[in-house]
């Protein structure tokens, strides 16, 4: 009897010992779990962040640059355009980013040479097929909302289209940054005489990014541009908008980071050396078609560390994942990866994933469906078959045979590996055996063009991001960049919100001091890192940042032009310069009385909903530019239609 009692408790033990694993292994899976959606706070021993409140400090806005508000309206009187004879016609050559700061250029040019405006063509590459203006963006919002600055037809009069197609009317392949003068002394006799001319952009903007003082109203035209007119047509908008209640779906903020691991932007600086293999190998062949154009004017091979070391090249993932160790963002923070190429694929992310488990793009938040429904209706491809060699008969093989010569015949070679469709396919298919790089085919044209799409669609996000940190913005070669855009962007939308305007040649500089020990740094470092990027979000960050930026683009940093103070006028701080005598920082104007009243309406329930209880660190509701642009305008339109003589001024003719 006591053997079986025995045996009876140690079975009792052994199963109490089996249900506690169990609830512990579930326990553990629970909080281990990398959903982005519905996950609870995971701090880790390492980064501890205390309190919560510690937590929503890295999520608080700047309050340096709160009295920044977005103003774009017409300072002074501003004629309503009238319907002109004269017409322009674009066709846009370019990724994402070329295609949105040249649209915002050509309107201006427009409105300068006093032309009607055709809805601009544009197309991927030079070797894709064209796509509408409305593949991305609304029409029909295009052009209402700027009818009071030029007038915008989505088409040429039916006679002017036949002559157009006869190559009647003159082409003009704009460079790059051209000054008005160009336009004034070059173009506008043209379409004086034609009536007509044609505009072939390649290389981005081109129109120059700083401009006279005397013409800070075609800056602020290009501001209306890119911030009010150009919206991306309602299936992106509403998907865009579905992606960023997923992301928020938990009640936490997310950050939206863009690598800027783009192919182009590697080979023109050499950064072959940061990647392995077959890649490396890529983006050589790149850079050497680059030299033959001429767009590279340095050797082939070139020592990408230190090109890195002067920031030429971007900041890795891994690096990036360090950064934000550094700022003490935890382990499960919803990080959202923007871009529609990232070169080396998912292999030079697996360090960041490790580190941030949380890290999602728009293939894992939205279906497969959802992203096919933002295409549209699409033709079907023709099926790619490998073509197989000829059956040969019996007679043949007999013939064969006889004329193969003397006897004895040595054994045939065994059989190669065979090669299957998917390795031909791909640069990964040639650039190992090729230099030249081989026709693209249909998919692939089609895939060029989806990518203008997903960077749309990421664009959106980003902007609407609570935090956006650029991995490799405002590069040095003068070209537009996705970063730089959206940081521009922000800029103008909500001053005040999380933009980091990380200095890569210091922090490459700060990575190299703990190059071996990456994970373990020491306090002071990751004080050091914290200190510069925390800098980088305020006063200091954005002169820094303006000083290189607003010289290449001016939509990466339209201050002060597009912006006003809602402060005193005492509080204005004294305008900081830059090299060419173009204002970085200060010298904006006072906001306008009615936006005044409508911010202190809005910090007035801000402060009735603290003292109710809501959250300290809610965001106040955002103000809407369109109240202020209908009274504006009217008020523009009123004036207009008093000084005829201002409106005979703005034409070229006289």
């Amino acid at each position: 009897m006591a053997f079986k009692s025995k045996f009876k408790l140690c079975a009792l033990v052994g199963i109490a010992i089996c249900v506690l694993s169990l609830l512990v292994h579930l326990l553990v899976a629970d909080y281990s779990t990398g959903d982005f959606v519905s996950y609870k706070l995971h701090v880790d021993d390492f980064y501890s962040i205390g309190k919560i409140g510690q937590y929503r400090k890295l999520w608080r806005s700047v309050n340096s640059l709160e009295p920044l508000q977005p103003y774009a309206n017409p300072r002074s009187t501003y004629a309503v355009p009238r319907k002109q004879n004269r017409f322009i016609y674009v066709k846009i050559y370019g990724g994402f980013d070329k295609i949105r700061s040249s649209i915002c250029d050509v309107v201006a040019i427009s409105r300068l040479l006093n032309a009607t405006l055709v809805i601009p063509e544009i197309q991927e590459s030079l070797r894709s097929k064209a796509v509408s203006f409305s593949y991305l963006y609304n029409e029909e919002q295009f052009i209402a909302a700027l009818s009071n600055d030029v007038v915008v037809v989505k088409s040429l009069p039916n006679d002017l289209k036949e002559d157009r197609k006869k190559n009647k009317f003159p082409i003009l392949s704009l460079r790059r940054s051209a000054a008005p003068s160009f336009y004034i002394r070059e173009v506008l006799p043209k379409l004086k005489k034609a009536k007509v001319v044609g505009f072939v952009i390649a290389d981005g903007g081109c129109l120059e990014p700083i401009l006279p003082p005397s013409m800070a109203e075609y800056q602020r035209l290009r501001c209306r541009v890119a911030f009010h007119a150009l919206q991306f047509r309602p299936e992106i908008l509403a998907l865009g908008n579905q992606i960023v209640e997923r992301l928020r779906a938990s009640g936490r903020p997310y950050l939206a980071y863009h690598p800027g691991l783009v192919r182009d932007k590697l080979a023109f600086h050499g950064c072959a050396e940061l990647f392995q293999d077959i890649h490396t190998e890529l983006i050589q062949h790149t850079r050497k078609q680059m030299i033959k154009r001429g767009l590279v004017h340095e050797k082939l091979s070139i020592d990408s560390v230190a090109h890195k070391r002067n920031g030429s090249c971007p900041l890795m993932p891994e690096e990036v994942g360090l950064l934000f160790r550094a700022m003490r963002y935890p382990p499960n923070t919803i990080i959202y990866l923007a871009g529609s190429e990232i070169f080396g694929g998912q292999r030079v992310l697996i360090p960041f994933r490790a580190m941030y488990a949380n890290t999602v793009d728009r293939t894992s938040v939205c279906s497969e469906k959802e992203l096919s429904h933002i295409l549209g209706p699409e033709s079907p491809l023709p099926s790619v078959q490998s073509k197989s060699a000829p059956v040969k008969s019996e007679k043949q093989l007999i013939e064969e045979w006889k004329k193969a010569g003397p006897r004895p015949r040595p054994l045939p070679p065994p059989p190669s590996r065979p090669f299957y469709q998917h390795e031909k396919e791909g640069w990964y298919g040639w650039v190992a055996e090729a230099d030249k790089e081989p026709e693209s085919s249909p998919i692939d044209l089609r895939m060029q063009a989806h990518r203008l799409i997903w960077d749309a669609l990421d664009y959106y996000v980003s902007v609407e991001a609570d935090a956006f940190f650029p991995g490799f913005h405002n590069d040095g070669s003068g070209w537009p960049d996705f970063s730089s855009l959206v940081m521009g962007h922000r800029l103008y939308q909500m001053a005040s919100g999380l933009t980091y305007r990380p200095d890569r040649k210091n922090l490459v500089g700060l990575f190299k001091t703990i190059r071996d020990h990456l994970y373990h740094p020491k306090r002071n470092w990751t004080e050091l890192a914290r200190g510069h990027l925390n800098r980088s979000l305020g006063i200091d960050g954005l002169i820094l940042e303006a000083r290189t930026s607003k010289p290449t683009s001016f939509l990466s940093h339209p201050l002060p032009e597009c912006s006003c103070r809602a402060s005193k006028p005492a509080d204005i701080p004294k305008p900081v310069k830059g090299s060419k005598g173009e204002i970085l920082y200060g010298g904006e104007d006072l906001c306008p009385d009615w936006m005044l009243r409508g911010l202190s309406m809005v910090l007035t329930k801000s402060e009735s909903s603290k003292e109710e209880g809501v959250e300290e660190n809610e965001p106040p509701e955002e103000y809407s530019y369109a109240e202020g642009q209908l009274d504006s305008d009217e008020k523009s339109k009123t004036d207009a239609s008093r000084s005829n003589e201002e409106d005979e001024a703005m034409d070229p003719d006289d």
